[in-house]
């Protein structure tokens, strides 16, 4: 190390001498950076994942393909087992693939995967101290007393509970009458399945549910999409990158540019709220908030602000919205590709429930076959194929490695539920994978779509209701096919949709 000291020394003085010659200057820099990565990756212990070697300064960000990350991580795996080291910027980061890595880490040492890596860049989109949002927060004071607000509030207007759940069916009739007004045309059901989905976090959010055509509802759920395409697309660097990086353009300025037009809309919503709430008569989760804000006046460090709200109204919009449409929309085209499946479902339904009444969770009980079709769904849909990382903040055991402390880890969700380790047809469309012999609907131990530990998914079961109430909706009234001579691999958005014939 003796040596190392001296070249930084030597280093030192250099840029002491040069701060006139501006190309000397940039080479002293470049040089003491390739210095400080050399240092950085000779402290790295003998128990350190193995990984692709990073290139100074910007680490393995070009191994990764921006456009299908997912197989990315899935050719290291191969190449390097379960556990990844990787480096974008300066900063380690560790992936964790299959079911018992996963396991193993999350379930021996859940007390050390409760943090969130701090994004620099993110102070770009007013996420600074008492207004880290829910979603991407720093394990800290603020984010623990967000999550129990959520959690109750949520509870308080109806998550789990049959108000909330007579609110989604509602909103099921409202598809159905959509799709009915489509019937014997092609059409791309994705926008209207969204649009359904996003209205039920509006009723608990804002109160209301708007009409498929407002003008506010429509540019909400579009700059809200481009800006979670923007952000997923770019992760990675964004991870990576430090706060100096804001001073330079970037993927950064078109995310606060989408940042900014989100918050404009929620902002007049929350606005109006202002004018027309009664305090003593909380309507949703905005007037809740607003509750707390006006208890926490005085208190500086309280995370009970108007910033807050909107980043916390913004996380949960995408968390309720992405996930449940898309694997809603992958169910109705799995049903096309295997219509063999979807008659069967369509069989369960009308033995059981009909087609005059509306589906209810308590219905799941007597239809195994569908909460099998429903979960295997999900787990070939795979929506959320790399969870949001956590940040350990102790050096932790998993396997024969130590990931040190302050390092990011993603969890690959992709490979739990594809793990050919823990499925008998992982990589098929296989129902049975959530039946006994009885044909009777089991759980399975692998079965991990919300991901696990303390930053678990909080809606989980508002999604298992939305999933289980417009599918089986759907299914009960019409029978999805590709149109007649539409070859699928070319046109997958294009849907013929019959009304299922009387018997």
């Amino acid at each position: 190390m003796a040596g190392i000291a001296a070249s930084i020394s030597w280093l030192g003085s250099q840029l002491s001498c040069c701060h006139n010659n501006l190309p000397a200057l940039a080479l002293s820099l470049v040089l003491l950076a390739l210095l400080l990565d050399y240092v950085k990756r000779r402290k790295r212990s003998s128990r350190w994942p193995p990984g692709p070697t990073p290139l100074p300064f910007i680490g393995n960000l070009l191994l990764l393909d921006v456009k299908n990350p997912h197989k990315s991580v899935q050719d290291l795996e191969k190449k390097f087992g379960p556990v990844i080291s990787l480096q974008f910027g300066w900063r380690n980061m560790v992936i964790l693939s299959g079911f018992k890595t996963i396991k193993e880490a999350l379930g021996q040492n859940p007390e050390n995967f409760v943090d969130r890596p701090e994004v620099p860049l993110f102070s770009l989109l007013n996420r600074g101290k008492n207004c880290g949002g829910i979603g991407f927060a720093t394990c800290n004071n603020g984010w623990r007393e967000q999550r129990r607000f959520i959690v109750s509030t949520l509870k308080n207007f109806g998550m789990g509970k049959k108000t909330l759940e007579k609110r989604v069916s509602e909103e099921a009739g409202y598809l159905c009458s959509e799709f009915k007004s489509k019937e014997g045309s092609p059409f791309d059901p994705q926008i209207l399945i969204y649009r359904a989905v996003s209205n039920i976090f509006c009723t608990l959010a804002f109160g209301d549910r708007f009409e498929y055509s407002d003008n506010t509802f429509l540019k909400l759920m579009h700059v809200t999409e481009e800006f979670m395409k923007e952000t997923i697309r770019n992760l990675p660097q964004l991870i990576a990158a430090g706060s100096w990086l804001s001073y330079f353009p970037g993927p950064h300025r078109k995310l606060q540019k989408r940042y900014g037009d989100i918050s404009i809309i929620l902002k007049e919503i929350v606005s109006e709220h202002k004018k027309t709430r009664d305090p003593t008569f909380p309507r949703d989760l905005i007037d809740a908030f607003l509750e707390e804000i006006d208890k926490a006046k005085g208190k500086p460090d309280s995370s009970f602000n108007e910033q807050n709200l909107i980043n916390i109204l913004v996380d949960l919009f995408m968390a309720g919205t992405e996930t449940s449409s898309s694997t809603v929309l992958w169910g109705l085209l799995n049903m096309v590709n295997h219509p063999e499946v979807q008659k069967r479902v369509q069989e369960e339904i009308d033995e059981e429930i009909g087609r005059v009444r509306s589906p209810v969770m308590e219905d799941q009980l007597k239809l195994p076959y569908t909460c099998a079709v429903i979960h295997e769904i999900q787990r070939c849909a795979d929506v959320l194929p790399v969870a949001t990382p956590y940040m350990v903040h102790r050096d932790t055991e998993v396997g024969k490695f130590v990931i040190p402390k302050e390092t990011a880890v993603f969890n690959h969700l992709s490979s739990v539920l594809k793990d050919e380790t823990m499925w008998e047809k992982p990589h098929e469309f296989y129902p049975e994978h959530f039946l006994d012999a009885d044909g009777q609907f089991v759980k399975r131990e692998a079965f991990l779509p919300f991901s696990l530990g303390r930053h678990a998914c909080p809606g989980e079961p508002l999604s298992k209701m939305e999933l289980f109430l417009f599918f089986t909706s759907l299914l009960q009234h019409f029978t999805f096919c590709f149109p007649k001579n539409c070859p699928r691999s070319q046109d997958r958005k294009k849907w013929h949709l019959p009304e299922r014939g009387r018997n």
